[in-house]
C-alpha cells in the first residue's frame, strides 16, 4: 500500500520499495513551475544501442510520441545506427537522448569492451578482453583514473556522434557505489548534464547488500551533490527483467501508485527478432515492455492517471542556467 511520504525506491521486482520519510520538494521540480502535490514522470527507454530491435522499437516509440526519454550504449555495436537516429530526428522536440554509461557486458553470447583502453591493468578488462559481466568486478577493482576516462569517452563518443545528449546514467547501476559515485557526480557538473540520481533509503541500499559504513558515505555523496545544485529522482522504478507475465497489468499499477514528485520508469523495449532472442535470456520481458508501449491499454491508462510526463531536456536546461 502506497505512503503520501516516500523516500526513494528502485525496484527490479513487480512491486516498489517504500521508504517512509518526509521530504522536501524537490527543487528541480519547483523550478519547472510544479507543484509539491504533482505526480511527474519520465518514462525512460534504456539499452538503446544494445541491438537492432532495441533501436527499432526506441524509433516507432519516439515517433508515436510515448516515450520522454532513453539512453545509449556507446560501446555496443548497434550505437551508430542510434547515433544516425539521433541526427535524424535533430530537430524533433521529442527526442531526449543520454548516455547510458556502461562498465559491464553482462550476456554470454554478445559482448563489448572499452573504448578508451586495452590495458589489462585499468581493471576494465575481463578474461576474455571485454568488460566485467557483474558490477562489483568493477566497483572494487577497477582502477578509477581508467574509469573516469572511459566514462568521459562515452560521453565525448555520443557528443562527437551529433547526439544533443540530455543527461547520463549508469548501466546495471555499477556507479551507484561509494567508490565510483564521485566520479559520476564529477562528470554531471562538469558537462552540466543531470544525473540519473535516486534519493537513496538506507534500508534499500542495506537490501543491496552494502555495508553500514558505504550507505552512509553513499547517502553523504548524494545528499552534498542535491546540496550543490544536482538534480535528484525522488522515486524510481525499474521494469523487471526476470519475468515478462502480467506486464500490462503491473505497469499499469504501478503507473497509478506513482506518488507525488519525480518518478523515474525504467524500461527496456525491443522489437523481437532472432537477433534478440539469440543473444537475451530476458528478450521476452523487453518485447513485452515494447508490446505494452503501443497498447491502447497504457495510452488509456496514462491519460487517465494525473501523472505530467517530462522529459531529461527542461531538467537539463534547468540545471544549466542555475
Amino acid at each position: 500500500m502506497m505512503k503520501r511520504h516516500v523516500a526513494s525506491l528502485i525496484t527490479h521486482h513487480s512491486s516498489l520499495i517504500i521508504h517512509p520519510a518526509p521530504f522536501p520538494m524537490n527543487s528541480t521540480l519547483r523550478t519547472l513551475g510544479f507543484s509539491p502535490s504533482d505526480r511527474v514522470v519520465i518514462l525512460h527507454a534504456d539499452d538503446i544501442g544494445s541491438s537492432q530491435g532495441a533501436n527499432a522499437a526506441y524509433v516507432e516509440l519516439l515517433n508515436a510520441g510515448i516515450l520522454s526519454s532513453a539512453a545509449t550504449m556507446v560501446p555496443c555495436p548497434w550505437f551508430p545506427a542510434a547515433a544516425a537516429c539521433c541526427r535524424q530526428h535533430r530537430d524533433d522536440p521529442r527526442l531526449d537522448m543520454g548516455v547510458h554509461l556502461t562498465l559491464n557486458s553482462e550476456w554470454d553470447a554478445y559482448r563489448w569492451g572499452p573504448i578508451s583502453t586495452r590495458d589489462r591493468a585499468s581493471g576494465l578488462l575481463d578474461d576474455e578482453g571485454y568488460f566485467p559481466r557483474r558490477e562489483p568486478a568493477v566497483q572494487t577493482q577497477a582502477d578509477l583514473d581508467a574509469v573516469e576516462q572511459e566514462l568521459r569517452a562515452q560521453i565525448e563518443r555520443a557528443l562527437a556522434a551529433g547526439i544533443d545528449v540530455t543527461h547520463i546514467d549508469t548501466h546495471m547501476l555499477t556507479l551507484f557505489h561509494p567508490r565510483l559515485l564521485p566520479i559520476y557526480l564529477r562528470l554531471s557538473g562538469e558537462y552540466r548534464l543531470p544525473a540519473f540520481l535516486p534519493r537513496p533509503g538506507a534500508g534499500q541500499l542495506q537490501r543491496w547488500g552494502y555495508s553500514l559504513a558505504s550507505i552512509e558515505d553513499l547517502r553523504q555523496q548524494v545528499f552534498a551533490a542535491e546540496a550543490a545544485g544536482l538534480p535528484l529522482c525522488d522515486h524510481a522504478v525499474v521494469m523487471p527483467l526476470d519475468h515478462h507475465q502480467e506486464r500490462q497489468a503491473e505497469a499499469l499499477a504501478l503507473l497509478a501508485q506513482a506518488p507525488p514528485g519525480l518518478t523515474y520508469f525504467i524500461f527496456h523495449p525491443a522489437i523481437d527478432s532472432p537477433e534478440l532472442r539469440a543473444f537475451a535470456p530476458d528478450w521476452r520481458a523487453r518485447v513485452a515492455d515494447y508490446e505494452l508501449f503501443i497498447s491502447d491499454a497504457w495510452r488509456a491508462a496514462l491519460a487517465a492517471s494525473g501523472v505530467q510526463v517530462i522529459g531529461w531536456r527542461p531538467i537539463r536546461d534547468a540545471m544549466s542556467n542555475s
